[in-house]
């Protein structure tokens, strides 16, 4: 600092994702194709109106209006038009296509640039012959090829580059989940608070005390030293339920602690955290991703040399025939200036043909063939919810041998739903509907994800937004709730008033609206001592019940079990210390996911469940959707070394997720397809998104593939059978029968 100099720090989110935006080549392709687009749509409106006026038989005094001898208005507007599209637009074209050449591989641009080139500058020859000679009308040219070829193929190249600039998007999204500062603190004897101060994330070291607030991400990954709380490691495993936390505990960075302050001893730091393997992992794999080689540039590869080869052996073909019979060509090109000596007219002639091969083989069918095709996929699939993010995956999802699927939020909804709800005991103590109304109150006041879905459950049991009174409540992590509940009445009466309410505003209610409400417990009395009485509750697991001295039968027991054996959470509920009821709480599978697994399985695809559940949940969810192959308590590396095993086989692999954990398998598949209702980090990863969330859109988009490729080669055997009946006849080959 003394010699003037400053200091800062690297930030994370400004390494690594540059590369990946295509930001150049997105204004590459975006600024030739409005270029193209500027000059190709007067070229385009100028043949249409040559059509019209041929079909018409009118007089068309664009090509009949002379500028010069042997230049019409129509040649020299194309030429106008055309020259800034072929040096300016197509610019791009040439230099790839050089690169092409000087490594030996004949693509799709080699045969755009020779088509586009050869058309170009044949079209100014003849013109300027015909100028020279004075030629009282004007040749046909093509200028007309390279504007509306450029046109559309800078479009595609384009949306294009457009979907690939994409895949920088989940690296920046992943890297948003890393907290920018953490709180650091000093201990003293007891892990007593001595100091603390915010740092940035950078500064951390392994070894340094953290404390982490309710809300707050955990900067790094670390053991909890101190303290109790839940953690949403949804992330890492993907799966919405918390897990608890205490001392000893292990916690991931990104992850959110969500209840208690914690203290944390940082274990891992920087590039080591879970997290930031996790944004490598999304990284290598959209780096490594081979490029698909589209079709057109496979023919490319045979038809060029065989085109060149063609056009060459035409030119010596007809040198050597008008050297040896002049004849011939004076019969064939009657057009010639007498005055010329034979030699130039024979290769004037054998030159027009050659240049005709070379001409007939332009590339705008083969070239089109694909992008054409691609954009009526793309449109197709967005007007079914099907977002398809370029030709590229649009081409592969044809070929998927094996589907690959995550758990939550894929296969099941992604969020807990009460499934069954048992009571025990006396009923006439506790009636159904108030134990209902006790539960909701009780769990009204709790954050877990069972806690709200149990509370929305009773909610919609009673039909009513009102509860009761819920006061000392307590939340152990790990093991349950307990409180007092009171003023449950005001739920059930608000109920039976919205009842009686629609039943007096029915035709048939009775006349009399003044009626009493009739209170459904008792009479006024019983209403006015259940609105007083207050319940202990006790909400949680076969420990936390013993813990607070409620009995537990075994067949309660045997119940638990056996759904614990189908993946679902048991949870018990006891009122004034006696066991009332049972909750059986889990998340539940989509409606159409068992039909998406038989119609992919009778596709003959290979289905893969992926889970960071446990085994058991993994088990149950895998017997009920059908899956035969299911592997559980994976974390996201272990799901992207089972894609990149199932590809080592020469499968082509689709993965369908849609949490963060699931990024870099999608990154990592031939196709990845990200559930619309999932996190952005996996929209931006994938490259097929299902807007309306429906698995059956799997399957469309499979199909939707299939019949586009199927587009795809149908319009190259017509783009093949023209360039093959054409050839010939521009060789000369035709001559003979006319």
């Amino acid at each position: 600092q003394r010699m003037g100099y400053t200091a800062a720090l690297v930030k994370q989110e400004c390494r690594g994702t540059s590369h990946l935006e295509h930001t150049d080549e997105i204004r590459q392709w975006r600024n030739a194709f409005l270029l193209n687009l500027l000059f190709g749509i007067p070229v385009m409106a100028l043949m249409v109106y040559m059509i019209v006026m041929d079909s018409q038989k009118k007089h068309n005094y664009l090509m009949n209006h002379m500028v010069l001898p042997g230049l019409s208005t129509i040649n020299l507007v194309f030429f106008a038009l055309c020259t800034p599209v072929q040096f300016v637009g197509g610019r791009h074209f040439y230099a790839r296509a050089y690169k092409s050449v000087k490594y030996r591989a004949a693509n799709m641009d080699v045969l755009i640039v020779l088509a586009t080139s050869i058309a170009y500058v044949y079209s100014v020859v003849i013109l300027l012959v015909a100028m020279a000679e004075r030629a009282p009308r004007s040749p046909l040219t093509f200028f007309d090829t390279p504007p509306m070829l450029f046109v559309f193929i800078t479009l595609g190249r384009w949306l294009e580059h457009l979907a690939k600039g994409k895949t920088s998007e989940a690296l920046a999204k992943l890297m948003s989940l890393q907290a920018a500062e953490a709180t650091l603190v000093t201990l003293g004897p007891d892990n007593s608070l001595v100091s603390e101060e915010q740092v940035e994330v950078e500064l951390l070291q392994r070894g340094d005390a953290l404390r982490v607030v309710p809300g707050a991400r955990f900067p790094v990954d670390g053991r909890v030293i101190a303290g109790t709380s839940m953690a949403d490691e949804s992330i890492i495993t993907g799966e919405v339920m918390p897990v608890s936390k205490g001392p000893g505990s292990l916690v991931i960075a990104g992850s959110i602690n969500q209840m208690g302050s914690l203290l944390v001893e940082a274990t891992h730091v920087g590039a080591d955290t879970t997290l930031a393997q996790i944004v490598r992992l999304v990284e290598e794999a959209q780096t490594s991703k081979a490029p698909i080689q589209q079709l057109a540039d496979r023919l490319s590869g045979y038809f060029v040399p065989t085109v060149v080869l063609l056009s060459t052996l035409t030119l010596v073909t007809w040198i050597v025939v008008g050297f040896a019979d002049f004849a011939v060509v004076q019969k064939y090109f009657p057009d010639f200036d007498p005055s010329l000596p034979h030699g130039e007219v024979v290769l004037r002639f054998a030159f027009q043909a050659a240049i005709t091969v070379l001409s007939i083989a332009c590339p705008c069918a083969l070239g089109l063939a694909t992008p054409t095709a691609v954009m009526v996929g793309t449109g197709v699939g967005a007007q079914n919810g099907i977002l398809i993010k370029g030709g590229e995956p649009l081409e592969m999802a044809h070929k998927i041998k094996a589907v690959v699927f995550d758990k939550t939020g894929t296969l099941t909804h992604g969020m807990p739903r009460v499934l069954r709800f048992a009571l025990f005991g006396n009923r006439a103590r506790v009636s159904p509907r108030r134990l209902t109304a006790i539960v909701g109150t009780a769990e009204a006041s709790s954050e877990h994800p069972l806690g709200v879905a149990i509370t929305k459950h009773c909610k919609q049991e009673l039909s009513t937004e009102r509860l009761g009174s819920c006061q000392a409540f307590q939340a152990v992590p790990g093991f349950g709730i307990s409180c007092e509940v009171s003023n449950v009445d005001a739920a059930l009466n608000a109920v039976d008033e919205d009842e009686e309410n629609e039943k007096n505003a029915s035709p048939s209610a009775p006349a009399n609206r003044s009626a009493p409400h009739i209170i459904m417990d008792g009479d006024e009395s019983t209403a006015t001592r259940h609105e007083l009485q207050r319940y202990a509750v006790l909400i949680g697991n076969r420990e936390w019940m013993g813990r607070s001295g409620v009995e537990v039968a075994p067949a309660v027991h045997a119940a638990m079990a056996q759904h614990e054996e189908q993946g679902h959470t048991a949870v018990l509920v006891a009122v004034d210390g006696q066991l009332c009821g049972m909750l059986a709480i889990a998340d539940a599978v989509k409606e159409e996911a068992a039909l998406v697994v038989r119609t992919l399985t009778a596709m003959g695809l290979h289905v893969i469940l992926l889970t960071g559940d446990n085994r058991r949940t993994a088990r149950a969810i895998a017997a009920q959707v059908g899956v035969r192959t299911a592997y559980a308590e994976v974390l996201p590396a272990d799901k992207v070394r089972e894609v990149e095993r199932l590809q080592r086989q020469g499968l082509r692999v689709a993965m369908v997720g849609d949490g963060v954990n699931d990024s870099p398998a999608l990154a990592q598949a031939d196709v990845g397809i990200a559930i619309g209702s999932g996190t952005d980090v996996a929209i931006a990863a994938a490259d097929i998104v299902l807007i309306r969330s429906n698995l059956l859109d799997v399957v469309s988009s499979i199909e939707l593939s299939k019949k586009t490729v199927l587009r795809i080669r149908i319009n190259f055997i017509f783009a093949l059978v023209y360039n093959l009946l054409g050839l010939p006849i521009a060789a000369g080959a035709g001559l003979g029968a006319g």
